[in-house]
């Protein structure tokens, strides 16, 4: 099973790097679930018909989603090539999000996720365990 590692929480508000994420040391990263849609039709369907996910649905290559058909709102952020988060939103369902022309993937879960996780623009991720 993959897994998403959330590495290197950046600066908070204050300047200061928090220690902790969730009640997790950030020495430690914190590791999620994850699904794959990296084939144009895996993509296409997303999270559509679904009442909920688990850890998060990474789709590559992607810049941009939407959530018309979607029946609960997500957390969606933009990746760049280094898996950086460029931003981070959240979509309430029949919404077309905007292209976001440096994103090459896109991570989507549960809306509050996100922010629980301490994944904000600035936070480095890896994907681990993929074949």
């Amino acid at each position: 099973m993959a897994t998403l590692r959330v590495f290197e929480p950046p600066p908070g508000p204050d300047g200061e790097i928090s220690t902790e994420v969730s009640g997790i040391s950030a020495a430690a990263p914190l590791e999620l679930p994850v699904e794959i849609a990296d084939s144009a039709r895996a993509r296409r369907r997303g999270l559509l018909g679904r009442t909920g996910i688990t850890g998060v649905l990474l789709l590559t290559p992607a810049w941009c989603v939407h959530t018309v058909g979607m029946r609960f709102a997500v957390d969606v952020a933009y990746l760049d090539r280094e898996w950086r988060v460029l931003s981070v939103r959240t979509m309430r369902p029949g919404r077309i999000g905007l292209p976001r022309p440096r994103a090459r993937h896109v991570i989507e879960a549960a809306a509050g996720s996100l922010a629980g996780w301490g994944v904000r623009r600035g936070t480095r991720l890896a994907v681990h365990g993929t074949e």
